[in-house]
Parts: C-alpha cells; sequence; structure tokens
C-alpha cells in the first residue's frame, strides 16, 4: 500500500445504511465457516482483542454488554476459553488470562477504562503469533475504528498469522475507507473476514460475536442450535 496509507488517524463512529451492513455480516458469515474447528468436547479458544482508546469509550462499554454472548453460543458438552487483549494510552497494550466463564471476563473488561493514545496493532499481531505457538487458537477477534501504523508491516505480521492457520475476524466501527482497506487486506491475508457494525445497532455485533464462537466450536450445526431470530438469519446467509 501507498505511502498515503501508512498514517491513518482514527475516526469516530458513523452510522452506516442497513443494506451495508447486512451485506457485511453476511459476507463475514459465509467465510467464517472455513474456520478449522476442533472435535466435540474439545476447548476452542478465541483471542478478542479491542482497542481501548478514548475514542473507543462508547464501543468498549457495548463490548462489555455483549461479551457473554460467545460464551451463551457454546453448547455444554463444548468449552470455550476466551483472552482479552487491549492497548491504550502510551504504550499500554496487556493480554489478561485465558477465562472460561462470562462473568470472569466481564469483571475484567469493566475494570478497564479507555485513554488517549495511537493504535498498537502490531504487539496485536505478534502477541497473538505467541500465544498461538503455545497452543492453538481457533480464532481472533479485533475490535477497532483506526489505524496509526505502517500497513505494509502489518500486512506482513498478519501474513504470518495466515501461514500459521490462525483467522482474523476484524470488526470496523465506522465508515474510514482508509482504514476499511487495510482492516479488509489483514481479514484476506488471514484467510479470516471482515465485517463493519454500526454501534447504535448493538444487535449487529452481538451476532457477529456468537458467530465467530459458535463456528470456533461446532461450526454450522451449532448455529443451528441457536434460538434467536438473527441467529437464523445468518444460518440462511450460509447456504
Amino acid at each position: 500500500m501507498g505511502d498515503k496509507q501508512r498514517d491513518l488517524k482514527p475516526v469516530r463512529a458513523a452510522v452506516v445504511s442497513k443494506a451495508s451492513a447486512s451485506s457485511d455480516i453476511a459476507d463475514f458469515v459465509k467465510q467464517v465457516g472455513a474456520l478449522a474447528r476442533p472435535s466435540a468436547g474439545q476447548q476452542a479458544r478465541i483471542l478478542f482483542a479491542l482497542d481501548a482508546t478514548m475514542s473507543r469509550q462508547p464501543t468498549w462499554d457495548l463490548a462489555c454488554k455483549l461479551q457473554g454472548e460467545m460464551f451463551e453460543a457454546i453448547p455444554n458438552n463444548n468449552a470455550l476459553a476466551i483472552q482479552l487483549q487491549y492497548f491504550r494510552g502510551f504504550g499500554e497494550c496487556r493480554a489478561s488470562k485465558w477465562v472460561v466463564n462470562a462473568q470472569t471476563l466481564a469483571r475484567l473488561m469493566c475494570s478497564i477504562d479507555c485513554r488517549g493514545g495511537e493504535t498498537q496493532i502490531g504487539k496485536v499481531f505478534a502477541h497473538a503469533r505467541s500465544e498461538h505457538a503455545k497452543q492453538r487458537i481457533q480464532a481472533m477477534i479485533f475490535v477497532g475504528d483506526a489505524l496509526e501504523e505502517n500497513v505494509d508491516r502489518l500486512a506482513e505480521k498478519a501474513g504470518q498469522l495466515g501461514l500459521l492457520g490462525l483467522p482474523l475476524f476484524i470488526f470496523q466501527e465506522g465508515h474510514d475507507t482508509r482504514v476499511e482497506a487495510a482492516f479488509r487486506e489483514f481479514a484476506r491475508l488471514t484467510k479470516g473476514a471482515y465485517a463493519r457494525f454500526d454501534a447504535s445497532a448493538p444487535q449487529e455485533l452481538a451476532q457477529l460475536l456468537k458467530a465467530v464462537a459458535a463456528f470456533a466450536s461446532g461450526g454450522r450445526d451449532l448455529l443451528k442450535l441457536q434460538k434467536s431470530a438473527s441467529a437464523h438469519a445468518l444460518l440462511e446467509q450460509l447456504r
């Protein structure tokens, strides 16, 4: 990518059309079906990474409320472990322990406030590679709205994750086209998927999080067990 894409500024959330959002979600669900999945009874692992810089506070609060959706998508005979990773402030990038229930993850998230700072997506990718080397991660989720790093270097790191079989499912808040181009490239390089969501419509993000968790653990059959109208709509888009 050219130099013009290397210095991308933060953007605020923008309301997108319902048709555009639905198209992105449909494309996402079609691609997420290719996830490498553990056998029944085995533990699926998801790295849940979020931008926690100042512009992200509303969506951080939203994610705190919705994170339990991922655990609800998993039946009792399967297990789901999630690790929370975030960056904020002046060079702060941290990861939690792996947790296996929504209450623990919610407590971790609620103890964190957003702070001003630049993006640190490169550190997120490096950490994902390190954790994946220790034990396979079925999927990595990243939620963000900006990119202020060298795009070419990030693309190289994303490509390395792709070679290791770690798909990135990246959700963009807002409508910055330069950020979108970079995020889509990272998803492509990891054989993952990209989707945009509107923070004013929280169920869109909830659907996406549940879709990743369901497919990471059990694929289409597990998604069929979801009883919400939204889950059935996603299932229809898989056919």
